[in-house]
């Protein structure tokens, strides 16, 4: 089995700019998040402002997981683009740390706006993500490189579903005065569509791979 890569030579442009994408929306929510919980908007649409005071009212579960994950964000093209190199800090640290960033989104989703259609989707993806990620480092233990970054880059795939959910939410905001939906009705449903997409966008390129290698 040959080592799949998000590297030029091993996944088309799109994918990369997939990739890149979504590695970017999610470190502008986090960073977002960030500030509105260290600062407030004093003037804020009326729903944004509504989940602004639902996560201030969660501030310290919330930061707990945010940045986290947003290290794991950043640190995850060291480990997808760089050749393997299974002492370096990077390698050493995301499993780790992703396991801290599921374990707390399980915890984020105990309150969630979506309600229990958000709090299922977060329980699949999150038991997905922590399965293939588990996956992968038991293949690293057995040395197992090819193996490892298949199942790593699954579970990197599902956790940038969360920055997918953004623009299907951009979505549903920009459409509420049509649709009268509020966060508490679509949040649900953006995370369904949003880690779906990454899921099986992942998972149709490297079956695809597979078969073009047999």
């Amino acid at each position: 089995m040959t080592v799949p890569s998000l590297k030029k030579q091993g996944a088309p442009l799109w994918l990369r700019m997939g990739f890149w994408a979504c590695t970017a929306i999610a470190v502008a929510v986090v960073i977002r998040r960030i500030f509105a919980l260290a600062f407030p908007p004093r003037s804020a649409p009326p729903q944004l402002a509504a989940l602004d005071g639902f996560f201030a009212s969660h501030a310290a579960l919330t930061l707990a997981h945010i940045i986290p994950a947003l290290v794991f964000v950043l640190i995850a093209p060291l480990v997808i683009f760089r050749a393997p190199a299974r002492a370096t800090w990077p390698g050493q640290l995301i499993f780790p740390l992703g396991a801290f960033v599921g374990l707390t989104a399980y915890a984020m989703s105990v309150d969630s706006v979506g309600g229990w259609t958000e709090r299922s989707a977060v329980l699949f993806f999150n038991s997905l993500f922590l399965f293939s990620l588990s996956r992968s480092y038991r293949y690293r233990r057995q040395n197992d490189p090819p193996h490892e970054r298949r199942w790593l880059l699954r579970s990197i795939a599902i956790l940038l579903g969360i920055a997918t959910t953004r623009p299907v939410m951009g979505v549903f905001f920009a459409t509420s005065s049509l649709t009268h939906l509020a966060p508490s009705q679509f949040f649900g449903i953006a995370f369904w569509i949003g880690f779906s997409i990454n899921t099986l966008v992942f998972e149709a390129w490297i079956r695809s791979r597979d078969r073009r290698s047999v």
